[in-house]
């Protein structure tokens, strides 16, 4: 389970409820951008991926105009035009509402 995740330096850290660094990844071009408790969602040039707490990628999907909000639970949430979307760790939609 995540507790946190840290941009530090050249690199992305994985952190667990004890302060314990699970894992890390190198940074490059990538922002964090969203933190769950079981993933963490990042922006790498014009792609959205998830990540599982090991760093292993999950799921990506093409940014276009949408722009993450955040991660909570199981879920993220991305500003898409005049839309919010709810996007599970597999960058399925679940749900979306008007801004």
């Amino acid at each position: 389970m995540i507790s946190d995740v840290r941009e530090k330096g050249s690199l992305i850290e994985v952190y667990d409820a004890n302060s314990k660094r699970i894992s890390y990844m190198s940074a490059g071009n990538k922002e964090l951008v969203g933190v769950a408790s079981n993933f963490f969602v990042v922006v790498n040039g014009s792609l959205i991926e998830v990540y599982d707490e090991k760093c292993k990628r999950i799921s990506y999907m093409s940014q276009g105009s949408k722009m993450v909000r955040g991660a909570a639970g199981n879920t993220f949430t991305v500003k898409n035009g005049s839309l919010i979307e709810t996007y599970d760790e597999k960058c399925k939609r679940i749900s979306y509402k008007s801004a």
